[in-house]
């Protein structure tokens, strides 16, 4: 019988799940509120565009057009290119437009979850006992359908949707004020003629530091210029880079190589590479100062006040980075853009109170560039109070996704390793040898011998130590796709998306879920150790390349994709080295 798989949102994760479920036989049903594909990329400001260059951002077996010659293409060209994306692979007939989820419910033995071992109660990403109750509202023509199917991919993002809007005392909120307070999903809302009439004249305060605040200020300067300067509260400096080459020398090669991931911790590395990590730790410092001092002089961050007291590694560990606008800081030196460091603020009838000063900064309109409430809004799409807290987890921790694990083919086929155990120093001696084979396995990969491809037997898994972002254990049958960051969220959540149809196809299983969840507990240290206050975005920049590795080896891939030692330790990865 064939398998009915919900897919919540028709953005890129989502039509890459519709995509791969359906290499694999399953019967894909995309449902997306808006009436047309693109998620994030359909409503956008005049000014945006990629941040990540062209080659780091596209499909593995779809490349750019050769009409687009621009490394950071604009939105109508990102858009078009997802749209020819999805007529390619015929995934439009797949997709329920102007659909809304209201929630999703599991109809199964529920009461049983809390005792199982294993995901599902035996390991498998589907059940006869269980199924999931979709409940979907017709936005067009007012109804409501429920589908019963067998697994939910959700890919609903983080950064659209639910707007994150400041609380503030009482009288001294957005009602306080005679002007008009909106959130930048309105301002991308607007089409471009609108919104340039929406700025033209007024006296502007945009609130927020990262992309959409700039383009922003950056539209909002060139509408008013210094009659009407635009102001941007920030409360921290940020690593915004001019380009991707400090110094004239690709960011690529010091951040996105094998080498260079060396240079970082990781969750249950093993004494060699951590041993190997610390070596290199002024070596990581070095590369982060290298870029953070072309970045102050080719943005005269000292004379702006705007040099973070943060590292850039601590920058790019949280996927914080983005790039300036060109000519930003000009506009700043001309007086068509005002910076004005804010921790809190309040609204008065003429306009904002920043905390510690007594005179408001007069104002017209106040943006709110403040982001968007994702873990609220993935939160709401389940019925179950039981899965609300697993999904979301304790706000001390990372969002509980999953998952990990590696082969060892030194062992017999039927040995399976349990390295959490290991980081517990057992008294069994064949357990501190199985790890030490581990690391003789991954020196002699970069050896110019034959690869050692990973089992390919179906069913047979291993473990290793790395969070594979998609998985919950405690919730079955359904999987979470592009919710966490990384350098390019596009080819993340492709590598993602063929991961999960692996699992549901059946090519290998999960291990138990107390080793899943002891997994999430490391990577979770990983994650407060480099990203510190931004720990809860999960990005994944700084391990990509040994995330994917896990990838390759539980779907029964060679992970080293390069040719040559040298080529394999010291080029970038990128996209196209994953082609099937």
């Amino acid at each position: 019988m064939e398998r009915q798989v919900a897919i919540i949102g028709a953005g890129i994760s989502g039509l890459l799940a519709c995509k791969y479920t359906l290499s694999k036989g399953f019967h894909p049903i995309v449902f997306e509120s808006q009436s047309s594909i693109g998620g994030v990329w359909t409503k956008t400001f005049e000014t945006t565009k990629l941040q990540t260059p062209k080659p780091r951002y596209q499909f593995s077996d779809f490349p750019w057009p050769s009409t687009v010659t621009e490394d950071f293409p604009n939105q109508r060209q990102v858009l078009d290119y997802v749209e020819s994306y999805a007529k390619h692979f015929d995934l439009l007939r797949h997709i329920m437009f102007n659909t809304k989820v209201s929630g999703i419910e599991y109809e199964g033995f529920q009461d049983e979850i809390k005792a199982w071992s294993l995901w599902g109660g035996t390991g498998e990403p589907f059940s006869s006992k269980g199924k999931w109750k979709v409940i979907v509202e017709g936005l067009k023509i007012p109804s409501t359908e429920i589908y019963q199917v067998d697994f939910v991919i959700v890919c609903v993002g983080r950064f659209s949707g639910l707007p994150n809007i400041p609380e503030f005392p009482p009288n001294k909120g957005p009602e306080a004020f005679h002007g008009k307070v909106i959130h930048s999903m309105d301002y991308a809302a607007m089409d471009n003629e609108k919104a340039a009439e929406f700025i033209k004249g007024k006296r502007v305060i945009v609130v927020g530091f990262q992309k959409s605040a700039l383009d922003i200020a950056m539209e909002c300067s060139a509408a008013n210029g210094v009659e009407n300067p635009c102001t941007v509260f920030y409360r921290t400096p940020r690593w915004n880079l001019p380009h991707c080459l400090p110094w004239g020398f690709s960011l690529a090669y010091m951040y996105f190589s094998r080498f260079s991931q060396l240079m970082v911790h990781k969750p249950d590395e093993g004494p060699l590479l951590d041993l190997l990590a610390t070596i290199l730790a002024p070596l990581r410092w070095a590369c982060s100062k290298f870029v953070e001092t072309n970045v102050k002089r080719k943005l005269r961050l000292s004379k702006h006040g705007m040099v973070p007291e943060h590292s850039f590694h601590k920058e790019i560990s949280s996927c914080s980075i983005s790039t300036v606008p060109e000519k930003f800081y000009d506009r700043v030196e001309e007086g068509k853009i005002k910076l004005k460091k804010a921790s809190s603020f309040s609204f008065c009838h003429n306009g904002v109170l920043v905390e510690g000063e007594t005179t408001p900064i007069e104002a017209d309109l106040v943006i709110l560039a403040t982001g968007f409430k994702g873990e609220k809004k993935l939160k709401d799409i389940f019925l179950s109070q039981t899965f609300q807290n697993a999904i979301t987890g304790s706000p001390d921790d990372t969002f509980p996704l999953y998952r990990l694990i590696v082969f060892f083919p030194f062992l017999r086929e039927s040995t399976y390793l349990d390295e959490f155990s290991l980081l517990g120093y057992t008294n069994n001696l064949s357990w501190q040898w199985c790890k030490i084979f581990k690391w003789i396995e991954w020196l002699i990969s970069f050896l110019p011998l034959k690869s050692i491809s990973p089992a390919k037997k179906k069913n047979e898994f291993s473990f290793s130590g790395l969070i594979r972002e998609c998985i919950q254990p405690r919730i079955p049958q359904l999987a979470v796709i592009g919710f966490s960051d990384s350098i390019s969220n596009l080819f993340a959540s492709e590598m993602r998306c063929r991961w999960l149809a692996e699992l549901l196809d059946g090519t290998f299983k999960l291990p138990s879920i107390k080793e899943m969840e002891k997994d999430v507990t490391k990577w979770d240290e990983y994650l407060k150790r480099y990203s510190d206050e931004y720990y809860r975005r999960k990005c994944i920049a700084a391990l990509h390349i040994w995330y994917y590795d896990q990838l390759c080896k539980d779907m029964g891939w060679n992970p080293r994709r390069k040719k040559g030692f040298f080529a394999e330790l010291f080029e970038p990865y990128g996209p196209l080295d994953y082609v099937s």
